[in-house]
């Protein structure tokens, strides 16, 4: 371990043979300056209240034993279906700060320089691209999801060339772990037994202790991410999210959302929805994130197959059983979530057809998904503020004669509150936010994310969040990879 007066560094990682990483520095041109410190982070990390300053020369400014050990990983994935070699293109990780609790956690610069992995890009990122990674980071915490935090946004004022010039800045990244579906493809294709074998060790002694006493630890590698990244897909189902990138090298083996690029949130419930621009195909709108996720599941398995048995027949058969049972996992789940949003603790035919039919009068009457539900919610609480679409009114009636029946409205009242935010980080506030924070006023920018700090305590001086954008918005709306 490294101390210095802020982070507790180690490098664990560096354990892992050279082929998995290069040594880099972050090579910021321009000093740079925190444009914005998330206190909840610094308390989460148990950092200590330190200068401005103090924090810049921690990430920015390395000496004696540390200098040398920041690096970037490499890996590999399926971008929209097709095997590539990659890498952090634009990330350093600093070190693997320990709390005081004994917890790991990556500590990472994206945006922060070229590496090795750069591949013709010139690492940097932009003001708002940062900014919005912390907004949207931020939001995925108060809505309960597992995800990536940013710990501070810095500006550098070095001019970043994207569709425009824009301002320059860096992002601080904590992470339980980068490690990724990728990683393990790029073992498998660009390694040999013992480079897979060495990552799959170093992945469980870190991550998932728990199976190193598995008679087949691949196997159970494989199980216990598809877990993971079910009841993770099935979160961001619950508030409507949708990731836009769920390449290979964008799925956590920890089971943390993050790559906050082309990302946005639905408004009115169409599961054909898509944002990205280059996802012209809609291979990741939002209905098509749990066979997506299956998908990069099987790519996991390809990978370690060698390690699963060594016969490859028998292999790819114990791999399929197990992927195989990722459906009967997930409907399980799904069925629950969205019961539980209408307030039902009970799966059986008739809760289940009054969720089916809740969401296709949805779509046809294009209805807003959070504000529907919250709708629910509230008429529940006798509060009447917050009217219903006339063409649900059929639907409410049979929906609350079945909670009568069950006998329990506060049961139904709890479970509503807990899967049904109030807000959500809807794309044009975002938007409207972002461009006054990149121009000095950071007003707007706080006051979503109080609202978004409140979003299952509802109030009504936020309800200016709740409002969907006008179909001219949304018609126009995307967001890039560099977003």
């Amino acid at each position: 371990m490294h101390p210095n007066t802020i982070f507790q560094f180690e490098y664990s990682y560096l354990s892992l043979p050279e082929i998995f990483y290069s040594p880099v520095r972050p090579s910021i041109a321009i000093k740079p300056e925190i444009f914005l410190l998330n206190q909840g982070v610094c308390n989460a990390l148990a950092i200590p209240n330190q200068s401005h300053q103090a924090i810049i020369s921690a990430l920015f400014e390395h000496n004696g034993a540390e200098k040398t050990r920041t690096f970037a990983q490499a890996y590999a994935g399926h971008q929209f279906g097709y095997f590539t070699m990659l890498g952090d293109g634009r990330a350093i990780i600093i070190g693997e700060h320990i709390t005081t609790e004994g917890e790991r956690f990556d500590i990472q610069l994206k945006g922060s320089g070229k590496t090795p992995y750069s591949r013709g890009g010139d690492g940097k990122a932009s003001l708002k691209a940062m900014l919005r990674e912390y907004l949207i980071s931020s939001a995925m915490h108060y809505l309960k999801i597992p995800s990536s935090q940013s710990l501070a946004v810095f500006s550098t004022t070095e001019p970043v060339y994207r569709e425009t010039m824009q301002e320059g800045a860096v992002l601080a990244r904590v992470m339980k772990s980068h490690i990724r579906i990728g990683t393990f493809e790029y073992a498998r294709h660009f390694g040999t037994a013992y480079h897979l074998r060495a990552l799959l060790q170093y992945t469980i002694n870190r991550l998932y202790p728990e199976i190193k006493q598995s008679e087949n630890q691949a196997l159970s590698l494989i199980i216990k991410v598809m877990e993971q990244q079910i009841a993770l897909v099935v979160s961001w189902m619950r508030v409507g999210f949708i990731h836009g990138v769920m390449n290979t090298d964008n799925v956590s083996i920890s089971g943390e959302t993050f790559d906050y690029g082309p990302c946005a949130f639905m408004n009115a419930y169409k599961p054909e929805t898509v944002y990205s621009s280059i996802d012209t195909a809609g291979r990741y709108a939002f209905g098509n994130q749990p066979k997506i996720m299956k998908w990069n599941i099987a790519r996991l398995a390809e990978a370690l197959l060698p390690l699963i048995h060594p016969d490859s027949d028998t292999a790819i058969k114990i791999a399929q059983d197990v992927l195989d049972s990722f459906d009967t996992i997930w409907y399980k789940k799904f069925d629950e979530m969205m019961l539980h949003k209408i307030g039902i603790d009970q799966i059986n035919a008739e809760s289940l057809a009054l969720v089916d039919e809740l969401l296709k009068l949805m779509k046809m009457h294009q209805l807003d998904y959070t504000n529907t539900f919250f709708q629910l919610l509230k008429s529940l609480e006798n509060d009447h503020s917050l009217q219903f679409e006339t063409e649900l009114n059929p639907w409410v009636e049979k929906w609350r004669n079945v909670l009568k029946n069950s006998g329990n409205p506060a049961q139904a009242r709890l479970l509503m509150g807990n899967n049904n935010p109030a807000v959500i980080p809807r794309n044009h506030r975002v938007e409207e936010v972002l461009g006054d924070a990149v121009n000095g006023n950071l007003q707007p920018f706080e006051k979503l994310l109080e609202a978004m700090a409140s979003t299952y305590r509802y109030d009504d001086k936020f309800q200016h969040f709740m409002k969907p954008p006008l179909c001219d918005f949304e018609s126009k709306y995307q967001t890039y990879c560099g977003t």
